[in-house]
């Protein structure tokens, strides 16, 4: 390390005197010049290239730590306090945060729920728990505010909206688009904190159309909202600017985060620094329901894939075999692509009989 110090401020001072400060004797510092790159420092170099990359890559919002997953993911093996002195020693640092704006704001006359929640923001299915908040980015045209539906089960967000004016559709517009993304059963729980967008009579009605169980935070405590936070706080960190020219602008950076980094490719730590969108491949993709109908003499199946709330219905007639039970292999991968495979027919003129 003194020697790599010397080298890199050769230029700037006498070498005898940059020895003398550190303490090293000038022979030895060329002597040192003369021999060969030792085998540790040229796989140090090699895996400073890999982490430069992935840091490039994370849009210079990874920390060791998820360097470390991104790297070992890809097959190259590295610890991760090698990884930390490295990233030091090149200076890889991550975004550093920004300032707090407020923007809940409580309204007395309309009432608020208690907070069911009660900060257990575990969940072990999708569509159990929703998480709702709002926050903003700053432009030259002026605000531009942020709506959120996160699935607490996987951390994705599931439901967004932007406008310039802190209102009630800004919310209800996220709403929508979770309700459609997702088609929830009722007893959903929605959970938010007890600002005027969300206690409004139009959000409230909304919500009680869809058979959601409503939660609010506690008034001034922000650690009942402390996924959405989080989130937020992740958000500002690794948005590329902090003050954007125009709101279109602001709205191009936050739909590539939200959809392209932060749903499909961000490691959450919360899930094992897997992806959400991977989190929810790994925990669902194998979740089958088999239908039966019965037409005429004949047995019909519809085949429901039930990953990701994809509804895919598929219906290959009399794919049986001779107990009547159905004899159809599905292979899925992670883009949803099913293959059928027919084992046995049952003959038509087999008498009818109905499945168990």
């Amino acid at each position: 390390m003194k020697f790599a110090f010397i080298d890199q401020h050769r230029h700037e001072l006498p070498v005898r005197r940059l020895c003398q400060v550190l303490e090293v004797s000038a022979s030895g510092y060329y002597a040192a010049g003369k021999r060969e790159e030792s085998q540790r420092a040229r796989e140090n170099r090699r895996l400073l290239i890999h982490i430069r990359l992935a840091h490039r890559a994370s849009r210079e919002t990874y920390g060791y730590r998820r360097i470390v997953h991104q790297l070992r993911s890809q097959g190259v093996v590295c610890g991760r306090h090698r990884v930390a002195r490295l990233m030091r020693q090149a200076g890889l640092r991550v975004k550093a945060r920004h300032p707090y704006k407020v923007t809940t704001h409580s309204h007395p006359r309309l009432s608020v729920a208690d907070n069911v929640l009660d900060r257990d923001f575990s969940a072990t299915q999708l569509n159990q728990k929703w998480m709702a908040d709002i926050t903003y980015l700053a432009t030259d045209q002026g605000w531009l505010y942020l709506a959120t539906v996160m699935d607490l089960f996987s951390r994705k967000i599931v439901g967004w909206s932007m406008n310039p004016r802190l209102e009630t559709e800004l919310v209800s517009d996220a709403l929508k688009m979770a309700l459609f993304q997702r088609c929830p059963q009722a007893g959903l729980l929605h959970h938010s904190d007890r600002g005027s967008q969300y206690a409004s009579h139009d959000y409230q009605a909304l919500l009680a159309q869809h058979g959601i169980q409503v939660s609010m935070s506690r008034t001034g405590n922000c650690y009942d909202n402390a996924v959405m936070e989080s989130f937020f706080a992740t958000l500002k960190t690794e948005c590329v600017d902090w003050c954007y020219a125009t709101r279109d602008e602001a709205r191009a950076c936050l739909f590539d985060y939200i959809e392209v980094w932060y749903n499909l490719r961000h490691r959450h730590s919360a899930l094992g620094y897997l992806s959400p969108l991977e989190f929810e491949h790994q925990h669902t993709c194998d979740k089958i329901t088999l239908h039966y109908m019965r037409v005429s003499s004949t047995l019909l199946h519809t085949i429901t894939l039930s990953a990701l709330n994809t509804s895919i219905s598929l219906h290959p007639s009399a794919w049986i075999d001779k107990n009547g039970e159905p004899r159809v292999n599905l292979n899925l991968d992670a883009h949803h692509i099913i293959s059928l495979k027919r084992v046995v027919r049952a003959d038509e003129s087999e008498t009818e009989q109905t499945p168990s």
